[in-house]
C-alpha cells in the first residue's frame, strides 16, 4: 500500500504536525515523525499549549525552578515556551538546510491579546524572535485588519510570519499584500529577501461549521431552497478554500511578485489550518484529501494525521474543481448564506478562542506557583 504522506510530498503539499507539547519532544515521538518523514513542520497556538500545560505534570519542574527564581506567571509561560520551541525548531533544522528554507519550521504565536494592536504585536513578534534565536522559526500573527500593518512590519525587520485566523479570501488578499510590502520595503532598505518566509494560515473546518448551520435552517423551512441547501452541506469551506488557492496562483504570477522573486523571494504558500473533520457525519480525512493543491501546507492534528496514514488518499484537485467552487459560493449567497458576515464572526471567535487559551494557560501556570515554595 503506497504511503499517502509521501503522495502528497510528491504532489508538491508539505505536511505538518499541529500539536506541540514537552512530552511529545522528550518521549521521542515528533523526532520519529519527523525521521519516518509524515511531519516536515510544527504549528502551535494559545489552546495547544494550554491543554500541555494543564493536562500534564511535564512541565511542573520547571515551574518550580523558574518560580524559584523570582518569575511571574507569564515569564515562567514565554521561558516553557520558548525552550519547547527552540527544541522543535532544532529537530526540524535538518530538513530546513536540506530544503534550503523551504520547510522544516516551527510557529510561536503572538499574545492574542494583542490582535488589535500592531504596535504591541511587532513589539512582541521581535523580543520573541530574538528569545528564540532560530531561523526556521515562524512568528504567528493574526490576519485582523489591524494585524496587517504588524505582518508588514514584521517581514520588514526580517521575520519569518505565519499569518493566522485567516478564513475569508479577501482577509487572505490583505495578508499576500501584506507580504509583498514587507519584502519591498526591505528591499528599499538595501537588505536581502531571499531568507524571509511566510505562510497564510486559511481555516477551513470551522467555515462549514457555521454555514451548514445556516443552510439547516434553510433545510427547516422547507420547500425548493431546502433541496438547494440540503445538497450545499458540507461544501462551503472546501469552495473557499480553493478560490483563495485560484487568487495565491494569481499572486505569484503577477509582475509585482515576478519582481520581488526575481531578487529571491519566497512565494507565501497557503497553509490549510482546522483541518479536524467536526461533522462526524463527513469523513475525517475530508478537509485533507479536498485540498491536495501543489505549494500548500496541510497542518494536521495527531488523530487527523493517523487518519490520513490509515485511510487517506492524495489525489490532486482536478482543474475543474476550481469553476465548481466559484457555482458553489454563488449558490449559497442566493439562499441569503452571508459570507462576508460568517468570515467576520469566525475572525472574532477565533481571537477571543485564542484570548482565553492563553489567559487559561497564564492561569493554569500561576496555580502550579505555590508548590515552588519560598526561594531558597
Amino acid at each position: 500500500m503506497s504511503n499517502p504522506i509521501a503522495e502528497l510530498r510528491r504532489l508538491g503539499q508539505a505536511v505538518w504536525l499541529d500539536d506541540l507539547s514537552r512530552g511529545l519532544i522528550t518521549s521521542g515521538e515528533l523526532a520519529g515523525m519527523v525521521r519516518r518523514g509524515e511531519v516536515t513542520g510544527v504549528t502551535s497556538n494559545p489552546t495547544i499549549f494550554e491543554q500541555a500545560v494543564a493536562r500534564s505534570d511535564d512541565y511542573l519542574p520547571d515551574i518550580i525552578r523558574l518560580s524559584r527564581l523570582g518569575l511571574g506567571p507569564g515569564e515562567v509561560y514565554e521561558a516553557l515556551v520558548v525552550e519547547d520551541i527552540r527544541a522543535a525548531a532544532d529537530l526540524l533544522r535538518p530538513v530546513y538546510e536540506a530544503t534550503g528554507g523551504a520547510d522544516g519550521y516551527v510557529s510561536l504565536e503572538v499574545d492574542p491579546a494583542l490582535a488589535y494592536d500592531p504596535a504591541g504585536t511587532v513589539a512582541q513578534a521581535v523580543r520573541l524572535w530574538r528569545r528564540v534565536d532560530r531561523p526556521n522559526l515562524m512568528i504567528k500573527i493574526p490576519g485582523t485588519q489591524p494585524g496587517m500593518a504588524a505582518i508588514t512590519e514584521a517581514v520588514a525587520a526580517g521575520i519569518n510570519v505565519n499569518v493566522t485566523l485567516l478564513f475569508s479570501v479577501d482577509r487572505y488578499l490583505a495578508a499576500a499584500d501584506a507580504y509583498l510590502r514587507g519584502l519591498e520595503r526591505r528591499l528599499a532598505a538595501g537588505e536581502p529577501v531571499d531568507r524571509v518566509v511566510s505562510v497564510a494560515s486559511f481555516f477551513v473546518s470551522r467555515v462549514d461549521t457555521k454555514v451548514d448551520g445556516r443552510l439547516q435552517a434553510v433545510v427547516a423551512g422547507g420547500g425548493e431552497p431546502a433541496a438547494r441547501a440540503g445538497k450545499l452541506l458540507g461544501q462551503a469551506a472546501v469552495a473557499n478554500a480553493r478560490l483563495a488557492y485560484r487568487h495565491y496562483l494569481g499572486i505569484v504570477g503577477s509582475d509585482r511578485f515576478r519582481r520581488l522573486e526575481a531578487r529571491g523571494a519566497r512565494r507565501q504558500r497557503l497553509l490549510w489550518a482546522s483541518t479536524s473533520t467536526k461533522n462526524p457525519g463527513y469523513s475525517d480525512v475530508k478537509y485533507v484529501e479536498e485540498l491536495v493543491l501543489p505549494e500548500t501546507v496541510t497542518t494536521l492534528p495527531r488523530p487527523t494525521l493517523r487518519a490520513f496514514l490509515d485511510h487517506g488518499r492524495a489525489e490532486p484537485v482536478p482543474p475543474a474543481a476550481f469553476e465548481e467552487a466559484v457555482r458553489v459560493l454563488a449558490a449559497l449567497a442566493e439562499l441569503g448564506v452571508d459570507l462576508g458576515q460568517v468570515m467576520a464572526e469566525l475572525e472574532a471567535e477565533g481571537v477571543a478562542a485564542f484570548r482565553r487559551s492563553f489567559e487559561a494557560l497564564i492561569g493554569a501556570v500561576a496555580e502550579r506557583q505555590p508548590l515552588a515554595g519560598p526561594v531558597s
